[in-house]
């Protein structure tokens, strides 16, 4: 248990400092938020906020065993539904915060067609990243979309489960894997990596950002309205999320 909660505490980073002595918000969020969000938290103007990025599957598994998070950000509507269902979400909290778009990345520049024989050939360089198909959200999108248009038999004894997205994105960012699956905003975040392809939306279930307080701690409120405010959404946006509609 001591190494648990030593492993938890490790994945913490301060990501601003200002406002009340003492007085903290700690945000549990996806890791494909991480470049967006840690901009859009300095602009944030009351109590300091603490953010730990993860797994949107770990941080909901986290939260359900009592970590100390104030507020869940998720990648995925239903890890935000199983924590909404045991109770753990402040009444009339829950908004769906933004959206995204899948894609696949190289690590080299130019088109790749989503067909079986293409995607054949180029992992014979190499793997296809992508995040853990049956427990990440960007993995469970990019496995729906590849079965979708009938490539996931090809690939999948090909495919380089990772962590999170953002592990995804690093193992194309430095040439260990040609082809990665990863969101449109985590692209943005990384220079390395190429839009190679944009999966169909109708590919995969939409992308959802769900947001909501799991604390009644002070602040927690009005941190969820900076983030679904005009100043916040122009950051998330210009990193490449999408926006939904109020």
């Amino acid at each position: 248990m001591l190494g648990f909660f030593r492993r938890f505490a490790a994945v913490f980073c301060l990501a601003l400092l200002p406002g009340m002595a003492g007085a903290e918000v700690t945000v549990f969020a996806a890791s494909s938020l991480k470049t967006a969000l840690d901009e859009v938290v300095t602009l944030w103007e009351g109590e300091r906020v603490l953010v730990s990025y993860g797994g949107s599957s770990a941080l909901a598994r986290q939260i359900l065993a009592g970590a100390p998070a104030d507020v869940y950000i998720s990648a995925n509507v239903g890890w935000m539904d199983a924590v909404e269902e045991a109770g753990l979400v402040q009444e009339g909290t829950r908004r769906d915060l933004l959206g995204n778009d899948l894609v696949l990345v190289a690590s080299e520049p130019g088109e790749v067609a989503l067909s079986a024989e293409v995607l054949g050939a180029r992992l014979k360089e190499g793997p296809l990243a992508m995040a853990m198909a049956d427990a990440v959200p960007a993995g469970i999108y990019g496995k729906q979309a590849l079965v979708s248009l009938g490539l996931w038999e090809a690939v999948a004894p090909q495919v380089a489960q990772a962590a999170n997205v953002r592990a995804a994105l690093a193992l194309v960012a430095l040439g260990e894997a040609p082809l990665g699956i990863v969101y449109a905003s985590d692209a943005v975040a990384e220079a390395r990596v190429h839009v190679a392809a944009r999966f169909p939306q109708e590919s995969h279930d939409p992308i959802i950002y769900p947001v909501a307080a799991v604390s009644d701690v002070e602040g927690a409120e009005a941190l969820l309205d900076f983030l679904s405010g005009a100043q916040a959404r122009a950051v998330f946006e210009r990193n490449g999320f999408t926006g939904i509609a109020p």
